[in-house]
């Protein structure tokens, strides 16, 4: 089995503890659906930004939110990638809403084609690699890291799910996860993808370990600050076979980072809930619920989702419009809403 090395120290215990400290206190409390709501959508359009930027794609942040928001049929690659991980983000949001927040090889291999698809040949996507690959430091212009022969990543796969699992109910989530995302990494199991998928895995591993608080944060937004730091922590020098790699750096620097951005998330869900939002009905929140699945609605399709009289309906685009949570585009007939960038 595969037996990582890594030390608790001081600086990651701390760390530990004061995730488990934030995390109880945000599960223990109820916030209002509509503020939910809006932070999960701000979550996926900062880390669909966060995790593609960190592999060199180079929309702004401003693009990405405009992108998930018309999601056009016909796009560039760079903007492929954009939709294809927030794609990916609300699949594995139906998982973790369902209790279907596992880990397997068909899950990996399920991940890496959705963030590759139409960017890779049919062949590399959702399928392990078959060849040789190599990770180059483009400012050295020289290969510094060769990971494990194709022939061997199956097996190694097969190990690190094996330890996730048998380790689960004996070690904390957060060093499972981290332990998980690194080794990850340095098996390099796909030709592309392997960092979006690494990613996008160690978010549904950690609600499958029961943080369920994920949903609102982003962390690929920490690694996207210090992109540098990101690749020379997460990554090692040399060959697979050569090193016997000492986790706790990673693991240090992992636990940061959730930290960071759940104390982020804490102060920003404190101050939007003293916002005037007490007044929402069922109503609004279906026309809410809506926009998450499509980039705009009308009257006539809202029309088709309530029982309500055409003024009345009018009222409720009205209220939402004043407490800021839509926007309204067009004239007349043609008036449309779209959810608040």
């Amino acid at each position: 089995m595969f037996e990582p090395k890594y030390t608790i120290t001081p600086a990651l215990l701390a760390n530990i503890k004061r995730i488990a400290e934030i995390v109880t206190s945000l599960n223990e409390r109820r916030f209002p659906q509509v503020v939910t709501f809006e932070m999960e959508r701000v979550a996926r359009e900062i880390s669909a930004h966060a995790s593609t930027s960190i592999e060199g794609n180079p929309l702004p942040l401003t693009d990405v939110k405009r992108l998930l928001k018309q999601a056009p049929d016909r796009v560039r690659d760079s903007e492929r990638e954009v939709l294809n991980y927030n794609e990916a983000l609300l699949e594995l949001k139906k998982r973790i809403d369902l209790g279907t927040a596992t880990i397997d090889i068909q899950t990996i291999l399920d991940t890496q084609r959705s963030v590759t698809n139409r960017l890779l040949p049919e062949f590399s996507s959702g399928a392990l690699r078959t060849a040789p690959v190599f990770v180059n430091d483009p400012k050295l212009g020289q290969t510094i890291f060769w990971p494990p022969d194709h022939e061997d990543v199956p097996r190694l796969l097969e190990q690190l799910l094996e330890f996730s699992n048998v380790k689960k109910e004996k070690i904390d989530p957060l060093i499972l996860a981290g332990i998980f995302h690194k080794q990850f990494v340095l098996i390099h199991p796909f030709m592309d993808g392997n960092g979006r998928t690494v990613r996008l895995l160690t978010t549904l591993l950690l609600a499958a370990l029961g943080i369920d608080i994920f949903h609102l944060f982003s962390f690929e937004r920490y690694y996207n600050g210090n992109v540098t730091k990101y690749f020379a922590t997460v990554g090692e020098r040399g060959s697979y076979y050569d090193f016997n790699v000492d986790f706790t750096p990673w693991l240090e620097y992992f636990t940061d980072g959730v930290l960071d951005e759940l104390l982020r998330v804490k102060e920003l869900l404190e101050k939007t809930v003293e916002s005037p939002t007490s007044g929402l009905k069922d109503h609004h929140r279906v026309i809410l619920e809506y926009l998450r699945e499509h980039p705009s609605i009308n009257d006539t399709v809202y029309a088709t989702l309530v029982a309500r009289a055409k003024p009345t309906r009018a009222l409720d685009f009205r209220y939402l419009l004043d407490q800021k949570l839509i926007e309204r585009h067009g004239k007349g007939r043609a008036t449309y809403y779209t959810a608040k960038s």
